[in-house]
């Protein structure tokens, strides 16, 4: 029975998204040089999977000086804020509170963080007033 595919982007293509979203349009090549330090990836591995994310939409393709140029379709934005949303319905019923709660709860936070998190939530609550 086949694999149903997934709505999001797997771990490697999820990589291989944030160095097209840290780089800008770039070649197979320097994805997977880029993926390097953390990853001993085959040159032809990365060419199969850009190749499929491009399938699916992520990515576009053209060709620069004899070689494919990638470029990101999905947005960095665009694709967190679904895959969190996907998240918080499926493991908190759809509570974005309980979710934050969680994560301020198991999650190591420091001063700098948390002051973005009291303002963010001051404002909030502005808002609402």
């Amino acid at each position: 029975m086949p694999r149903v595919a997934s709505r999001y982007p797997t771990d490697l293509e999820l990589e291989i998204m944030k160095v097209l979203w840290q780089r800008g349009p770039s070649t197979v090549r320097e994805v997977r040089d880029a993926l390097a330090a953390e990853r001993d990836l085959a040159y032809t591995s990365v060419m199969t999977i850009m190749t499929i994310m491009a399938d699916k939409g992520y990515v576009r393709r053209r060709k620069s000086k004899g070689s494919y140029r990638y470029r990101p379709v999905l947005e960095q934005r665009s694709a967190a804020g679904a895959m969190l949303a996907d998240v918080v319905n499926r493991v908190f019923d759809g509570s974005a509170a309980a979710a934050a709660v969680h994560l301020l709860e198991t999650a190591d936070i420091d001063q700098s963080e948390l002051r973005e998190l009291r303002r963010l939530l001051e404002s909030k609550g502005e808002a609402t007033s």
